[in-house]
């Protein structure tokens, strides 16, 4: 019986190491992976939809869905989850010394769009009660000059938005030009040490891990989704993916926590996944709509009211009918 061939583009996480190296099968399906850093793959898919399947912008995806006859759909399965307190970088020297002196500053952004310019904004509007219309913004590379949108924006009225395609956010952090910058790669700059550059929160660890068990807000930045004619004409590949990347991730899990010996590189790692279980629960990636609907209804709102998503959305409407459910013996 012939299998159904299909390209999956991700990043390299140890848990679809078993999907990516054929151990877990997608019944059905022959897959070609393509390991592939995460920036291309946003670029060749948003732009040119160069894969059959591929790890995707969890905003952008949501955006092209709140406008209709999205080209993607997408699976409730998250590789990429992270806290975006560590991703506010701002000058040792400059105003900004606590959360609340963010409030009418210009800081920059890589993309309004961007995932986790969404959390990091959500933050500063629903838990550090600044008004997001108070602030300048401005969108540039993070270390490159040239970076654009990739989706169409519905700025809410009063949001002052600047784009500045001739600069990068590590230069104009550097000289001065903006105040902060929110972006999930770390600036050029302070990956080499620039003794003018910080993090808002260097003891962010505590601070985002406290943040994750009291609010319930476990931050999904990319999500994994197929070509629209893919998916109408063979929906059942949906939940063959979603079981496969499911099996996967057990069996990653199922690693991090030996402790008889080191899988990871990381001899005590087993310690700190054995911690992250009581914050995050027994699979630390949850895959799934109700495992994740506190997180996903607060993305969406902050989305919403951001102006990257053009409508109101539900979870429900992000993922198709045969994925929200499984079967029960």
């Amino acid at each position: 019986m012939s299998r159904l061939p299909l390209t999956l583009a991700i990043s390299h996480y140890d848990h679809v190491t078993e999907l990516m190296s054929g151990r877990v099968q997608v019944e059905g399906v022959d897959l070609t992976c393509l390991l592939t850093q995460i920036e291309e793959i946003f670029f060749r898919q948003f732009n040119y939809f160069d894969f059959d399947v591929s790890e995707v912008s969890m905003g952008k995806y949501c955006s092209l869905v709140s406008q209709g006859n999205a080209p993607l759909v997408a699976i409730p399965v998250f590789p990429s989850r992270v806290a975006r307190h560590s991703s506010i970088y701002i000058r040792r020297d400059g105003p900004i010394k606590k959360p609340a002196d963010l409030a009418g500053k210009r800081i920059g952004i890589p993309e309004w769009a961007q995932t986790a310019s969404v959390y990091s904004r959500g933050l500063i509007a629903h838990q550090f009660g600044i008004d997001l219309t108070s602030i300048q913004w401005i969108q540039a590379g993070v270390d490159q000059p040239g970076r654009l949108e990739k989706v169409k924006l519905k700025l809410p009225p009063g949001m002052k938005y600047e784009a500045r395609p001739d600069k990068s956010l590590s230069g104009m952090l550097v000289s001065g030009e903006i105040d902060a910058a929110l972006s999930a790669h770390p600036p050029s700059c302070y990956e080499h040490g620039h003794p003018n550059v910080v993090r808002l929160f260097e003891d962010y660890l505590d601070i985002e891990m406290k943040y994750v068990k009291d609010t319930g807000i476990y931050p999904i930045m990319h999500t994994v989704a197929m070509k629209r004619e893919i998916f109408e004409r063979n929906p059942w590949v949906a939940t063959n993916l979603l079981k496969a990347f499911e099996e996967a991730r057990r069996r990653s899990v199922e690693r991090a926590l030996n402790n008889t010996s080191s899988a990871l590189p990381l001899p005590w790692g087993y310690v700190f996944a054995q911690r992250m279980q009581e914050i995050v629960g027994k699979d630390l990636m949850p895959y799934g709509v109700e495992a994740n609907r506190t997180t996903l209804e607060a993305f969406l709102q902050y989305g919403y009211e951001q102006g990257v998503f053009h409508r109101k959305l539900t979870p429900e409407e992000l993922f198709p009918p045969v994925v929200q459910k499984s079967f029960k013996v």
